[in-house]
Parts: structure tokens; C-alpha cells; sequence
């Protein structure tokens, strides 16, 4: 078949494919967890970012460096608001700062633990994480965010205040503020590329994990930038008082999270649309009474374009004997099903459009048994034995209707044998 350019088939089917795994699997619940765990490191977060300040208020006494990273750190973080809400006190003591870091590292273990759990779901896999990796990571992984989170901000902060303050010059201070922008970008796009990337435990593939991670990125910035012009979080304690400002945190936190777990699923769904649109190819899309997947998936240009082979009346499609694994489904056209004996060629019987073929010797690891010739012009999917696993694996009613099929197969062949 010609090969061609199916981009918007493939772009819809891969989003519709996410969407419905990410409603299937419930990740709004998902979401709406990390987002509490998250509320809970947020508060001893909020501790450490103001005994940090105080520490650099300190040597800022001393050094222009500091006051230029106090001002920074300031910005970043908004500590005035934070204050101004109640979140942190003016002055927190040293041992305050122990009860931070304490109540941060536990809090990080349900952090962790909430989304691991959501990856499992997103990425399913039968293997699970070692026991000691599974207790350390949690205990480490969010005070290492944090201090790398930390420290960009700083910078960020600090190539801001230059510019804002022209400090190096016209022309050079708007590249500081574009650079500070990146900055900010970067080190959400390195975290979020990290957590696609490394925590699904069969890791995807890196080019694909850096554009969703980069996909993620720039919804996140969108959605921090609206949330930003249009909620605010004085309306919010007005609201509700004195948890105004836990609501309003909670609330862009859920959405943060749900933007992070759809652009995972996007991710998975990257690699099952073929087996989504060859499933809805098979079983038949309108067979769910599902419009919206006939919709979706109506059309099979783009899996003709990818698997699809064209025979001639007389060609094989298979040869007994061979040691080819790859299956077959019949998209047009009739197939003749020939198995040799001593007195010649024995035909089987005959296949439709519509029927899947030569599955059994990757099945059974066997030679193929039969020929399958071509009776008419025909057109069919050539699937390869490891897009017949990830069918076999991903879609259970596809699943049922191979192993049907296999034993109403061998059943017409014992009967003609007999015969």
C-alpha cells in the first residue's frame, strides 16, 4: 500500500485515546490526591522557604550578593503573600525549621506514593519497584525537588531583578528577562521530563517523554498564567476566611495535577492508538454503540498506510512451512486455505473480509501449517508479532474473539481432515 501522511487521524485518535484511558482510569481522583499530598509538603515548604530568607536577610548585612538573592527569593516566592495569608510567620525559629523539615519529609512519602500510584494506573505493568526503593525514594525525593527547585528560582529571581532594575543595560536587560522566563520553563520541563521519563517502571521512549514533558510545560505555564490574571486568592478568603488560602492553593494544585497525569496518558496512549484503532478496526467500532469511537476510528487509512499490503488473485499471503510469525486480518477480498498431501494441495475452506489468520504459529512458536492464497484482489494488515502481543495483552475482548476464532479454525480443519 502507499504510504502517507496521516498526521490528523493519528493526532485525534491519540488524544481520544488519552482522554478515554484518563476517564477510564479515574485519574481525576488521582489527581485530586497528589494535590493533598502536595497541600500537606506545601505548608513546611512555606517553613523552610521563610527560614531560608532569614538566613539570607542575615548575611545580606555583609553581602550585596545576598540582598540581590534576598530581593529574588522574595519575588519568587512571594513570601509578602504568603505572609499577608497567614501561611508562614514573620520570623520562624531555628526549630521550626526542624519541624519543617520533619513534617516535609513524611509528607513527601504520601507525595511519592500518590503518584507512583497514578503511574501504575497509566502505565500498566505486571513488575513492581524493589521494597528498599520503594521506602528511600519517597524520603529523599521531594527535599532534592525542593532544592533544586530552590536554587533555579534563585537564579530566575536573581536575572529578573537585573533587568528590572537595568542594572547591565537596556537591550541586555529584556535577553535577562527572556532568560529568567526560560529558566523557569526549563526547570519545570527538567522535573516533569524526569518523572515521565523515569518513574513509569518500563521507561517510554526518551524523544516522546520529552515532547509530553514539553506539551506539559507549556499547559502548565498557561494554566499558572490564567489562574493567575483571573482567580485571586483574596476572593477566596473572603470566601471561605481564614482556609481561603488553603482552598485557593488546593484548587491550582488539582489542576496542575490534572494537566501532569493527561499528558502522561497522552504519553501511553502514544503507543496503544494502534492497538485502540486496530481493535475498533476488528471487533467493529459501532459494535459498542459508541458513536464517537465510530467517529474516531471510522476510518482505516492510516493503519492501511502503516500495515496494509495488497495481493493479487493467486498470491500467497502464507506458505506452509514458513517460519514467518506476523498475523493476518483480512480488510478485502476472499483467501483460500491450502494444506499439502500426498495426493497434492488440500483446500480447507475459504475466508471472508473481516476474519484474522495466521496467529496460530506465533502462538503455538510453530511452523505455519497451511497456505493461505489469495483468491480474489485483496487487501490486508500485516501485523507484526509484536503488535499481535500488544493486542493479545492490552485488549481483552480482542483477546476473546482471537482464541474464538483459533477454535472454530482448528474445529473445520479436523472436520475436513476427517472428511
Amino acid at each position: 500500500m502507499q504510504k502517507k501522511p496521516y498526521l490528523r487521524d493519528w493526532l485525534i485518535q491519540v488524544l481520544y485515546t488519552a482522554w478515554c484511558q484518563f476517564m477510564n482510569n479515574e485519574l481525576q481522583n488521582h489527581a485530586a490526591a497528589t494535590a493533598f499530598y502536595f497541600l500537606l509538603s506545601a505548608a513546611p515548604m512555606a517553613l523552610l522557604v521563610s527560614y531560608a530568607s532569614q538566613v539570607l536577610a542575615h548575611i545580606a548585612e555583609t553581602s550585596n550578593l545576598a540582598v540581590i538573592l534576598l530581593a529574588a527569593f522574595y519575588d519568587q516566592f512571594h513570601l509578602d503573600r504568603l505572609m499577608a495569608a497567614g501561611f508562614i510567620p514573620d520570623s520562624v525559629r531555628v526549630s521550626a525549621g526542624g519541624v519543617g523539615l520533619l513534617t516535609l519529609i513524611l509528607s513527601s512519602r504520601g507525595l511519592v506514593n500518590a503518584v507512583h500510584s497514578a503511574f501504575r494506573v497509566i502505565f500498566p505493568d505486571g513488575a513492581r519497584r524493589r521494597l528498599v526503593a520503594s521506602w528511600l525514594l519517597p524520603l529523599v525525593i521531594i527535599p532534592a525537588v525542593f532544592s533544586l527547585v530552590v536554587l533555579a528560582f534563585l537564579a530566575q529571581g536573581a536575572l529578573t531583578f537585573l533587568a528590572e532594575f537595568d542594572l547591565l543595560g537596556g537591550y541586555r536587560s529584556t535577553l535577562l528577562k527572556s532568560a529568567s522566563t526560560l529558566l523557569s520553563l526549563a526547570a519545570i520541563w527538567g522535573l516533569v521530563f524526569a518523572a515521565y521519563w523515569r518513574l513509569p517502571l518500563r521507561s517510554p521512549g526518551i524523544r516522546p517523554a520529552m515532547l509530553l514533558a514539553g506539551l506539559c510545560t507549556l499547559t502548565l505555564a498557561a494554566l499558572f498564567t490564567g489562574f493567575d490574571r483571573f482567580f485571586h486568592i483574596e476572593q477566596y478568603r473572603n470566601l471561605y476566611g481564614a482556609l481561603g488560602g488553603v482552598v485557593f492553593i488546593l484548587i491550582g494544585s488539582y489542576f496542575a495535577c490534572l494537566a501532569f497525569y493527561f499528558w502522561a496518558q497522552c504519553l501511553h496512549a502514544l503507543t496503544k492508538v494502534d492497538v485502540a484503532a486496530l481493535e475498533n478496526l476488528v471487533l467493529g467500532s459501532r459494535a459498542n454503540g459508541n458513536r464517537l469511537d465510530a467517529l474516531v476510528f471510522g476510518r482505516a487509512d492510516r493503519l492501511l498506510a502503516k500495515f496494509g499490503h495488497r495481493f493479487a488473485a493467486g498470491d500467497a499471503l502464507i506458505r506452509e512451512g514458513d517460519d514467518g510469525q506476523e498475523a493476518f486480518y483480512l480488510y478485502s477480498g476472499q483467501v483460500e486455505l491450502f494444506k499439502s498431501t500426498t495426493g497434492g494441495p488440500h483446500k480447507l475452506g475459504e475466508m471472508e473480509t473481516g476474519e484474522l489468520f495466521g496467529e496460530m504459529a506465533y502462538l503455538l512458536k510453530e511452523k505455519r501449517s497451511a497456505s493461505v492464497i489469495a483468491k480474489t484482489e485483496t487487501v490486508a494488515l500485516v501485523l507484526p508479532p509484536t503488535m499481535l502481543e500488544e493486542l493479545m495483552r492490552f485488549s481483552a475482548p480482542l483477546s476473546r474473539r482471537i482464541v474464538a476464532t483459533l477454535s472454530q479454525r482448528l474445529r473445520r480443519m479436523n472436520q475436513a481432515s476427517a472428511g
